[in-house]
């Protein structure tokens, strides 16, 4: 779970650091507002498939938003 906490806290503090909302970010990688709070809030993990539109949206590799 130690990982999930790490990609939590990347996701807010990279969305920070680009002054996006919860909601772009969203709509950007396809799915709902309530789908990337969760990823946000710890709660759930994103599929393969939006770790990889989440890590072009940074443009960060995808180890980045887990280490």
């Amino acid at each position: 779970m130690q990982e999930l906490y790490r990609l939590s806290e990347n996701l807010k503090r990279l969305r920070l650091q680009y002054g996006f909302t919860q909601s772009y970010v969203a709509q950007q990688i396809g799915v709902k507002y309530a789908s990337y709070h969760a990823y946000e809030a710890g709660i759930t993990l994103p599929t393969l498939k939006h770790f990889i539109l989440l890590a072009k949206l940074y443009d960060v590799p995808l180890d980045d938003l887990v280490e």
